[in-house]
């Protein structure tokens, strides 16, 4: 069981994972008198106290990770060597230190955030590439889009629907996005599911490559692979979510949230990471790139949990549990109960905190919707709104979701349409919050 690391690190020493404080520090001369953090993007990873002359700002690199810190803060004169450590890393039951679930997906968010950035200083209109050069004519490529079209609105109604606001160009990368994701999740839950290897995924994501190589092997691949070449899309959460859909074929059980939040994010939290440079961030907005795609991904993550509380008993039928076995632990349920699918008050009371977790995550994605271009928010508002609203159908239903299917009614689903359309029309904050550059 992993457990969480507190203790006391000195200036002259190194941490067993690797991770080792810069010579300027490990040669200062501390006291316990002022506050310090090292931080990674927005995740706080280290809190601390100590003084010196002057303000500082050092990098504390994690070889194992491959990342980079920074270290930062203000700091009056004194003395002392020692340096008090309070770490949000876990260590396993070796005693190594290692990176949460949340802080390598961050990893991912700050590559695909500097990719978006360097295309915007290069070229700020995403719109004016040339097609890619594809065997066949323009029409070829153009029927490939409207094909990807007819699939985004035969399963996903409403938010094709959302999607007929944006621009020509920006419709129809998402449209080839939202395929690819659904020819990719239908590998391990289509008809062919119980014959998927984990060999022919290996196959599917040299396929991808190939995608994003410019070498496309089918018609739905040509309209990804011209999407990829003209938006600042990065091919990692692509690869993640095939690693997601490996999961799935050799696991069914999730020790703890941590391990969940990495399977959320495989299987969801990389559709947020793929689409917002397509749909692109409003010119007007004063948010940071790497706190907008940290919402998309929320958003994913909260649609992921959603998924997986409305269907604890379809899973189950499937010898599948996807909730945090610790959790349930603690709650004094076990698989057992699960599988036998009954509704108790130690079932509610451990959906009720299950649920409010999954709504925090949808609140994180919110503050991020409103900062994306106008054209491009009513369809993530809408798909937003929907799903928040099949938690509360989980909760009309008493917490039965071993053989009640939560949904949201027709009636329902249109009258969030103009609330989602009404929400798209405000436009990004510029007050002060965390999304706001400094």
């Amino acid at each position: 069981m992993s457990v969480a690391l507190f203790g006391a690190v000195y200036p002259t020493s190194e941490v067993s994972s690797g991770i080792g404080f810069p010579e300027s520090v490990r040669d200062g001369n501390w006291n316990l008198d002022s506050s310090w953090s090292i931080s990674r993007g927005r995740n706080l990873i280290y809190n601390g106290r100590f003084r010196k002359d002057r303000k500082y700002s050092w990098n504390l690199s994690c070889p194992n990770a491959g990342s980079r810190y920074s270290w930062f803060g203000e700091s009056n004169s004194g003395s002392g060597r020692k340096l008090s450590v309070v770490s949000s890393m876990v260590a396993s039951p070796a005693g190594e230190m290692m990176l949460t679930s949340e802080q390598k997906v961050y990893d991912v968010v700050l590559k695909q955030a500097a990719l978006v950035k360097r295309q915007l200083r290069s070229n700020d209109n995403l719109e004016v590439k040339p097609d890619i050069v594809l065997p066949g004519s323009r029409s070829l490529l153009s029927e490939a889009y409207d094909r990807c079209g007819e699939v985004c609105a035969e399963y996903a109604k409403t938010f094709y629907l959302g999607t007929m606001l944006m621009t020509p160009e920006r419709r129809r990368a998402i449209w080839a996005i939202y395929v690819w994701c659904r020819r990719t999740d239908e590998l391990v839950d289509g008809p062919n599911a119980s014959h998927m290897t984990p060999e022919a995924l290996d196959r599917w994501e040299a396929r991808l490559e190939d995608v994003f190589g410019g070498r496309p092997f089918d018609m739905l691949d040509a309209a990804l692979s011209d999407t990829v070449s003209k938006f600042p899309v990065d091919i990692q959460p692509f690869i993640d979510m095939i690693e997601g859909m490996r999961m799935d074929l050799w696991k069914s059980r999730y020790k703890n949230f941590d391990e969940l939040y990495l399977y959320c994010y495989y299987v969801a939290g990389t559709v947020g990471l793929m689409s917002v440079p397509v749909m692109g961030i409003a010119p007007e907005s004063q948010a940071t790139t790497e706190s907008v795609y940290n919402a998309a991904l929320a958003l994913g993550i909260a649609n992921q949990l959603t998924n997986i509380l409305r269907d604890v008993g379809e899973d189950a039928r499937r010898g599948r549990i996807y909730l945090p076995q610790d959790e349930l632990v603690q709650a004094g349920l076990s698989d057992d109960d699960i599988f036998a699918g009954k509704v108790t008050d130690k079932w509610r009371n451990f959906m009720k905190k299950q649920i409010t977790r999954a709504r925090k995550f949808f609140d994180d994605a919110e503050k991020g919707v409103t900062q994306l271009s106008s054209a491009s928010r009513w369809p993530v508002w809408a798909s937003l709104l929907l799903y928040r609203q099949i938690l509360d159908e989980i909760e009309v239903n008493d917490y039965n979701n071993f053989t009640r299917r939560a949904y949201v009614s027709k009636p329902k689903k249109i009258l969030s349409l103009p609330i989602a359309y009404a929400k798209s029309l405000v436009p990004p904050s510029r007050t002060s919050s965390p999304f706001v550059k400094a």
